[in-house]
């Protein structure tokens, strides 16, 4: 007998348990990465056993491909997660909590008047419509008929940039060693420097869509790197602080919640690291 096409048991698959609009709208995801339907919404389905021990999994964690593989089950729309501009990434991950868990996430907080513990129960539906995006829109006037338009990184840069931090970590580890000699610490120091500049160029490149001179258009990369690597630092400083600026206003914002011990109103906010944020369902 020749075995059935269909599961008997595909009934009882997981099925989408809520609809996304990603924050983007579809804008800034490379071509073929993303099938985003008609209306704008694509489905969000609960983890699996696998995902759950995938986001478990330290070393897929410290590479970011256990997040992208995690997205990638849970959304299929989405083909290449590792293109997934910035800006859907906490969106995402919080609609993949909500489908998995349910709504409301428990969260441990210490209040800021009186530094008591508290568990608090955040309706993470009402964080995800919360969710906002800056204006892309805003040039950064460089001076001299210059202007830089910026976009959102893609989550691989974003997942590169993080080595920054890294790299900056080993320097200080580094330099305050003093059972090292000074020659080996001035090397070690140069060798990570050198990387962070590099990567802080990259990051400036990756996240700049065109700059405009005198009302042509540049966008491609090579003629970006080469600019940033050449212009004057003023101009650099404007885009790292517009850069930060966004960043600022993409941040959650504060939930205000009332402190069992002294009853004053205090606020915190819910931070989307992956090794804990879906650490369990409560």
């Amino acid at each position: 007998m020749q075995p059935t096409t269909l599961n008997p048991l595909s009934k009882h698959f997981r099925q989408p348990a809520i609809y996304l609009q990603l924050p983007s709208k579809g804008r800034y995801w490379t071509e073929d990465s993303l099938d985003l339907p008609v209306n704008g919404e694509i489905a969000v389905y609960p983890m699996t056993s696998r995902d759950e021990i995938t986001l478990r999994t330290p070393d897929a964690l410290l590479n970011g491909q256990g997040v992208i593989d995690v997205i990638q089950s849970c959304c299929p729309n989405i083909r290449n997660a590792w293109q997934m501009p910035s800006i859907d990434v906490d969106a995402t991950l919080i609609a993949i909590r909500i489908a998995s868990y349910g709504n409301s996430m428990g969260v441990d907080t210490k209040c800021t008047n009186c530094d008591a513990e508290n568990s608090v129960a955040v309706d993470l539906g009402v964080v995800l419509s919360n969710i906002r995006i800056p204006d892309y829109n805003d040039k950064v006037e460089g001076g001299n008929s210059l202007y830089i338009k910026l976009k959102p990184q893609a989550y691989f840069s974003v997942n590169k940039t993080n080595q920054i931090r890294f790299e900056e970590q080993k320097i200080l580890i580094a330099l305050s060693n003093t059972e090292v000699p000074e020659e080996a610490r001035v090397n070690e120091y140069t060798k990570h420097m050198s990387k962070i500049v590099d990567l802080n160029i990259k990051m400036l490149v990756d996240s700049t869509e065109y700059i405009e001179s005198d009302g042509d258009i540049i966008n491609d990369i090579t003629y970006i790197t080469e600019f940033y690597n050449n212009c004057n630092t003023q101009i650099v400083n404007g885009v790292q602080k517009r850069l930060q600026e966004m960043l600022e206003f993409s941040k959650t914002k504060t939930i205000q919640t009332e402190c069992d011990a002294c009853k004053k109103i205090y606020g915190f906010s819910v931070e989307f690291d992956q090794s804990n944020f879906f650490g369990n369902g409560s």
